[in-house]
């Protein structure tokens, strides 16, 4: 986990969140990116808590928010207040909606 305040990463370079972050992170959090259906090891997490953004640390979710969707990606119904914006992203010939830090 992150313990970086959220306002530090909107200030990072692109060779500074590459260093923060895992390869796999940084193309998820920083170009896109989605992970393969079924490969987030949050699928499985089951403890009482938050969940946080792995670039900044900010919590984002609440586990009484997560539900199983079957879907193959962690799936919440509600994120806090103010945490996430949405971007809808038409690429691969569908439209889709990605959910992301409201911070970093």
């Amino acid at each position: 986990m992150s313990t970086t305040m959220p306002n530090e990463t909107t200030e990072l370079t692109d060779a500074e969140w590459r260093e923060r972050l895992t390869p796999e992170q940084y193309q998820v959090l920083r170009k896109h990116g989605t992970e393969r259906a079924g490969a987030s090891p949050l699928n499985a997490e089951k403890r009482p808590g938050m969940f946080r953004c792995a670039g900044c640390g900010r919590e984002l979710f609440s586990s009484d928010a997560k539900y199983e969707s079957g879907s193959g990606w962690p799936s919440f119904w509600e994120p806090l207040e103010g945490a996430v914006e949405t971007e809808t992203d038409r690429s691969f010939l569908m439209t889709r909606t990605e959910v992301h830090c409201a911070v970093c």
